[in-house]
């Protein structure tokens, strides 16, 4: 899901247990921007990030891209599903906003 957030685009993605496991065992040394996928994340079956590349300020296209995450059209950044770079131009991983979860059915966002 895409929502507005301070101006910018927010996905929110529910992962299954397949892509959660896939996205906790992608070695550091595979990443240009090194980060663990559980310092991403605060329950690993959601995913909350600004849609906006790190390249040149594009919204990629969620559930695209080589990685099964992430593609920006714009200059053909692909990030995965937890939004960390792993091919093309952008020098950084997706951003990570302040979130928590009040609750099992609540977030909030900022």
């Amino acid at each position: 899901m895409t929502f507005m957030w301070t101006g910018k685009p927010l996905f929110v993605r529910h992962r299954t247990e397949k892509e959660i496991t896939a996205e906790q065992n992608i070695a550091l040394s595979e990443l240009r921007d090194p980060q663990h996928d559980k310092d991403r994340v605060t329950n690993p079956t959601w995913v909350i990030i600004i849609g906006v590349c790190t390249h040149l300020g594009c919204v990629p296209i969620a559930n695209a891209g080589d990685y099964g995450g992430y593609y920006c059209p714009c200059h053909g950044s692909h990030y995965d599903a937890s939004g960390r770079m792993r091919k093309g131009p952008a020098p950084l991983n997706l951003e990570v906003p302040y979130y928590e979860f009040p609750d099992e059915d609540t977030v909030i966002v900022g």
